[in-house]
């Protein structure tokens, strides 16, 4: 069975992905707009997508940047997104070029590629674009430490104006069979106990839910295969990312402001408290914002740029 009728269900009820896809857009955005305000000109946005899925984080960023768009002057959005299949693309591409068409000053192109060897050395950059790689909830499905190295090598060599990460909190370091499950236990179990804000237990939408999503997310990140090496935990993709010539960029707060609207929309939330409901607040000296299910981290929001001169064009 898909799991993508789970996914909706799981979007629509919880702040989980839309905490990821909202607080991205914005970093986006702002990336965008300095790029524009510092050159004085006409620029476009191209977003590389490593795992374009079913395209849900787009819709919200074609709607701010038409909105902030001047009268009369149109925007140009360029979205390179991969995926698994040639059929899941296909229904992306037309999905988003549909909702485009309702925005009269937003020009919107879609390029669907699949996950292969070759990877970003098929993205080419055109002139005064905007270019920013979007990671939301990747690295850590590629599981061996070498493809995650040899991705952010080729994140380096394409030069982007923004790198956004985005990944879910946790080690998936740990060398035993036991290790991984105490720590998968410990991160799901707040996971599935969220859901009570939102649906009763008895819920065929709950069961759908953690049946068919989350479900299969676990099996997912048991069943990869040890003998590569794994994926480095949480705690340390700063030093990951570092080490490949990338530094990290301070949030805005209106990054901070937008994400803690959400969740005040979204669900009860109880903002710098320790009693239940879901919190948003900002790490590493205000280089990251997490959202966190009563005491357990679940998402980490950072943005990142080449180090040095490497980013000036």
């Amino acid at each position: 069975m898909s799991s993508w009728p789970a996914y909706i269900e799981l979007y629509k009820v919880s702040p989980y992905y839309q905490f990821a896809h909202f607080t991205a857009n914005q970093m986006i955005i702002e990336a965008f707009e300095r790029e524009e305000s510092d050159n004085n000109n006409n620029r476009a946005l191209h977003v590389v997508d490593l795992d374009v899925g079913y395209g849900f984080q787009w819709p919200s960023l074609m709607q701010s940047l038409s909105d902030n768009a001047t009268t009369g002057n149109r925007v140009s959005l360029r979205v390179t997104g991969f995926g698994k299949t040639l059929e899941e693309l296909e229904e992306t591409e037309a999905r988003l070029i549909g909702f485009a068409k309702t925005f009269r000053n937003l020009s919107f192109e879609f390029e669907g590629m699949l996950i292969s060897n070759s990877g970003l050395k098929s993205v080419r950059k055109r002139k005064n674009e905007t270019l920013v790689v979007n990671m939301v909830f990747y690295l850590n499905s590629l599981c061996a430490c070498k493809r995650i190295s040899d991705l952010l090598k080729s994140v380096y060599m394409l030069n982007p104006s923004m790198v956004v990460l985005i990944e879910q909190e946790g080690s998936r370091s740990s060398t035993t069979f036991l290790s991984r499950f105490i720590e998968l236990l410990h991160y799901y179990a707040a996971m599935f106990d969220s859901l009570d804000d939102f649906l009763p237990l008895d819920s065929l939408q709950r069961l759908q839910i953690e049946k068919n999503h989350l479900g299969k997310e676990i099996k997912r990140l048991m069943d990869f295969d040890n003998d590569e090496g794994t994926s480095p935990h949480l705690e340390t993709w700063k030093g990951r990312m570092e080490s490949h010539g990338l530094e990290g960029m301070s949030l805005s707060s209106k990054s901070i402001t937008q994400a803690k609207l959400l969740l005040k929309i979204k669900a009860p939330v109880q903002f710098g408290g320790e009693n239940g409901g879901f919190t948003a607040f900002e790490r590493e000296q205000g280089n990251a914002i997490s959202l966190a299910w009563q005491d357990k981290c679940l998402i980490t929001a950072s943005a990142w740029q080449c180090a040095g001169g490497r980013r000036r064009r």
